[in-house]
């Protein structure tokens, strides 16, 4: 499945200053990255490292990172944060949208995606290619050198280190799940189950586009993360429900009201859809879905449409829908703290019945 580009982001978010805030503190750690004295920038190695990164970072709805700063606010239990708390929450957030931009290029070239955020892959823009595997890895390198300098000497520098390190790890294995289990001319729908959906999209999304954002906000709050098992639990929950959300949605959803035209079929992807059909159909239905799935032509997509419908699979999402919510809500109570369970139920309604 292709990362998802949606997220959630806490309640408040999307208030002019914050996102004013959110904008400067953009321009300041991409002149820091332009001006590092660990290198000595040509004329041509800084027009580049310019444009990639702008071409890159920018252009998402920046969710993830400005839920950082709202996540930060509800913990601290203040509307406005000092001058430093609001600069260092910037920076964690842009932190995190520089995560998502590595990502993001290297999961295009492996996907051999044509466009990301309404303009060409970073790949395919001429003259750039191959190059833009280093750009990633150039992409990741930043977040590093934006955590020493803003943050050594913060007790919590080396939870920061190992935050990063371990999220990025969860996802780039999460991301080997997904292409291994769908490799290109080994068309086989026996290796898709429950078990195999729920573990590429835990590792591949919830734990970079749920869990971080809240981290790195209890870590600016002077928080152990050791004391937030449940928490991040929740959110990796959330997150599973979030990326089951967006497979009903790229079949049943309205492309003109989501914006884009779902191919999860004709991609052959792991979908909770063609696993929950796996589960639920007979040797017959089976072959339907066997000789059908994972075609571009407009007659086998809509066979497996069919099929889909014949086995109530929109009831079946509701009814995963209506759960999800309530399990979500009774462990989000159980939670001791009300600010931490504020924050993560800003994050719930944003996303319970969403439908883009």
């Amino acid at each position: 499945m292709a990362t998802a580009e949606v997220v959630v982001v806490a309640n408040g978010s999307g208030g002019a200053d914050t996102k004013a805030a959110f904008k400067e503190t953009y321009s300041k750690l991409k002149e820091e990255m332009l001006q590092d004295p660990a290198f000595e920038f040509t004329d041509e190695s800084l027009q580049w490292i310019d444009r990639m990164v702008d071409y890159n970072v920018l252009g998402g709805k920046c969710n993830r990172g400005l839920s950082v700063i709202d996540s930060y606010k509800i913990l601290k239990g203040v509307d406005v944060l000092s001058k430093e708390e609001t600069f260092l929450a910037c920076t964690l957030g842009w932190c995190i949208e520089w995560l998502q931009a590595y990502f993001l290029v290297l999961d295009d070239i492996m996907d051999n995606s044509q466009t990301r955020r309404g303009q060409p892959c970073w790949f395919r823009v001429p003259q750039v290619g191959l190059i833009a595997v280093n750009d990633g890895i150039i992409l990741r390198n930043h977040i590093s050198r934006i955590l020493q300098r803003h943050f050594k000497g913060k007790p919590y520098y080396v939870d920061l280190i190992d935050l990063f390190n371990e999220v990025e790890f969860k996802t780039a294995s999460g991301q080997l799940l997904d292409l291994i289990t769908t490799h290109e001319g080994e068309k086989d729908l026996t290796k898709y189950n429950l078990t195999v959906h729920r573990r590429i999209v835990q590792y591949k999304t919830a734990y970079y586009s749920f869990y971080l954002p809240v981290a790195c906000a209890l870590l600016l709050a002077g928080e152990n993360l050791d004391n937030f098992g449940d928490v991040k639990n929740i959110l990796v929950e959330m997150g599973t429900y979030f990326q089951v959300q967006d497979d009903y949605l790229d079949c049943f959803g309205d492309p003109e009201f989501i914006g884009k035209i779902g191919t999860d079929i004709e991609d052959y992807k792991c979908s909770w859809l063609v696993v929950q059909a796996l589960e639920r159909a007979d040797e017959n239905q089976k072959s339907i879905l066997c000789e059908n799935y994972g075609k571009s032509d407009p007659a086998c997509v809509a066979k497996v449409k069919d099929l889909y419908k014949e086995l109530k699979l929109e009831e079946v999402f509701h009814e995963y829908e209506r759960e999800s919510y309530n399990k979500l809500i009774a462990d989000i109570e159980a939670q001791p703290s009300k600010a931490v369970q504020t924050v993560l139920k800003s994050f719930l309604h944003k996303i319970y019945k969403r439908d883009k």
